[in-house]
């Protein structure tokens, strides 16, 4: 097992109800010090974390119901199987060594409204068409992975906010309140909420996968009316013409019959905040693939993440991570140290399993250059071998220059080319929806466009054009290194 072994004889199995927390005890919790050791060493259980103080937590007024919940959660079946996991776990492997490409994409703050057959598969639909333009670019296959049948807690930089003269929780997604203001107070029924909204995602999901909505026979319609520029809108084109003519090729000479060319792999992930949650759907499972040996699965989605705000050594999220059998990921950013990254990775992948841990660097397009080569060498140290995935980052509160994302993954391209190692994915906040979050791109969005249709309930995220024109320009600078 990646991470410290886990006895099931030696911890707290994750079944029954969590101790009561109250939310004054919760609070506490929350402002504890995490470089405090609290708990018995090395012993892991899929509750362990709760005996370290925690960011981020949620405090419930109603304990009776929470407990409910949860034992609830345990009852249900797994979202994910081993079998799964182990397989994106081998596929990411691939992509530490500089074999495949991770592309990830989704939601900033998926909310249960968007569980409906149009959106799902318009935001599939869109992760496809990236694929394979990526796959076009580098010449390698393509490791899919979507935020999305999970992605419903967000953390805040404050718990609280001020309206009408009053303080207020703060909306933290669905699973934990709602937008309105008469919603704010967390909810744990909406912890088994997310659960079933989750599992139609994946069922519907599923099903799409295995019925021919991705063959490779059909392929979609490429529609680049939206590009102004006549240059750059002749260059996509040309992309376009090659993916459908190398697909047009093989049907001539019967080179398209394999069954692999009728669906494809698409994974599912979110950021692990709400532990509690994590806990219910953490299962002892054996994989047949892998020895049947029995090990800990967090099986709410085939990979998780650590986000910026809870990645300190010492405190739950990272005790909590440290024990589970997934792939998982971590966020990078400016006030990470090289030295507590690679303890960090000793922590989590003390084997140090080569594609266990993505690294997703997120530090903005003024800052790239400073920091990443930095973090590259504290990596390099530590022996570990990571996958290497970027995202960009925020540079005003209400919205993201599409410039300024592909100068910050333009640069980290070229950042880990000269340091010798090489970016292994890209990492996107995005919608297939015609939103107006992000100005500029081949649509020419300026300030003046973001009240048209600006819908995210946290950051602003790509709209399907400025998505797929990113996938060009990634797929153009692999294009260029072969």
């Amino acid at each position: 097992m990646a991470g410290l072994p886990a006895n099931p004889l030696s911890g707290e199995v994750a079944k029954g109800a969590p101790p009561k927390i109250s939310g004054e005890v919760q609070k506490a919790r929350n402002s504890g010090n995490c470089a405090s050791q609290i708990g018995d060493g090395n012993a892991w259980s899929p509750s362990s974390w709760k005996a370290k103080p925690i960011k981020q937590g949620v405090g419930y007024d109603d304990e009776e119901a929470v407990g409910k919940a949860l034992t609830k959660l345990e009852s249900l079946p797994p979202l994910v199987t081993a079998a799964e996991v182990s397989k994106l776990r081998a596929s990411l492997k691939e992509v530490a060594l500089g074999k495949a490409f991770l592309l990830q994409g989704g939601d900033c703050a998926e909310i249960f409204d968007y569980c409906t057959e149009e959106k799902i598969s318009a935001k599939v639909k869109l992760l496809l068409q990236m694929s394979m333009v990526l796959i076009w670019g580098g010449n390698i296959p393509v490791v899919r992975i979507g935020r999305m049948a999970g992605q419903y807690a967000k953390p805040r930089s404050s718990l609280t906010e001020i309206v009408d003269g009053k303080e207020i929780p703060s909306f933290r997604g669905d699973i934990i309140n709602g937008s309105e203001f008469s919603e704010r107070a967390p909810d744990p029924t909406r912890l088994v909420s997310a659960y079933y909204h989750s599992a139609t995602t994946l069922n519907f999901l599923r099903g799409q996968l295995s019925s021919g909505f991705a063959d490779l026979h059909h392929p979609f319609e490429w529609t680049l009316s939206h590009v102004r520029d006549s240059e750059t809108k002749e260059r996509y084109q040309a992309i376009v013409n090659s993916i459908t003519d190398t697909i047009r090729f093989m049907h001539t000479i019967g080179a398209d019959t394999s069954s692999s060319l009728g669906t494809v792999d698409l994974y599912t992930s979110h950021e692990g905040l709400l532990l509690e949650y994590e806990q219910g759907l953490t299962r002892l499972l054996r994989d047949p693939m892998d020895g049947n040996k029995a090990k800990w699965y967090a099986t709410s989605a085939h990979f998780i993440w650590i986000g910026d705000r809870t990645r300190q050594l010492d405190c739950a999220h990272v005790e909590y991570f440290r024990g589970i059998e997934n792939p998982i990921g971590i966020k990078v950013g400016p006030t990470m140290v090289g030295e507590d990254l690679a303890k960090l990775l000793d922590i989590v992948n003390p084997n140090k399993e080569v594609g266990k841990v993505t690294l997703i660097t997120r530090y903005g397009a003024d800052k790239v250059n400073e920091l990443l080569p930095g973090h590259i060498d504290a990596v390099v140290k530590s022996g570990h071998t990571v996958v290497c995935n970027t995202r960009s980052s925020p540079t005003g509160v209400k919205t993201r220059q599409f410039e300024n994302i592909m100068t910050e993954l333009s640069n980290t391209h070229y950042i880990h080319q000269r340091s010798g190692t090489h970016l292994g994915g890209v990492h996107l906040e995005l919608t297939a929806d015609a939103v107006t979050e992000c100005v500029g791109g081949s649509e020419n969005l300026t300030d003046d466009d973001l009240l048209l249709n600006y819908t995210t309930h946290c950051d602003p995220r790509l709209n399907n054009k400025q998505a797929l024109e990113a996938a060009f320009m990634i797929a153009a600078w692999y294009r260029e290194r072969s």
